[in-house]
């Protein structure tokens, strides 16, 4: 699976962006979907996860409220929606794919990355 990311930028506190995760070859259609982040300076952390075939969703705590994670069967394309954009969002946005379970968090589960994209929200 090779997958795109894309929809990152510079917003100011407390917009919103949107970004995109795009399969140039094969369906997600067994794969679970995941938005990871890194900061500078920082390990990568997940941030939120959608199954492609049951459309249950998971996300770390700090995005809860904010931030929805989704998919589009029919671009087979997963989304990140994030409102309310804090200074401490700001970092590489990368998505991934894995068959394992919504619920894993490690990067470490992921077997297929997108190249990051670049988010930075400024106070």
């Amino acid at each position: 699976v090779q997958l795109q990311a894309f929809g990152g930028g510079l917003v100011q506190v407390g917009n919103s962006l949107r970004l995109i995760c795009a399969a140039s070859s094969r369906s997600f259609s067994s794969y679970v979907v995941g938005w990871f982040r890194q900061a500078p300076g920082k390990e990568r952390e997940f941030v939120a996860a959608v199954a492609w075939r049951d459309d249950i969703t998971h996300y770390t705590n700090s995005v809860k409220g904010r931030f929805i994670v989704s998919r589009d069967i029919s671009s087979n394309r997963a989304y990140l929606q994030m409102n309310n954009l804090r200074p401490e969002d700001t970092a590489i946005y990368y998505c991934a794919a894995t068959t394992g379970s919504v619920y894993s968090t490690r990067p470490n589960d992921y077997t297929y990355w997108g190249q990051g994209t670049q988010v930075t929200v400024s106070s």
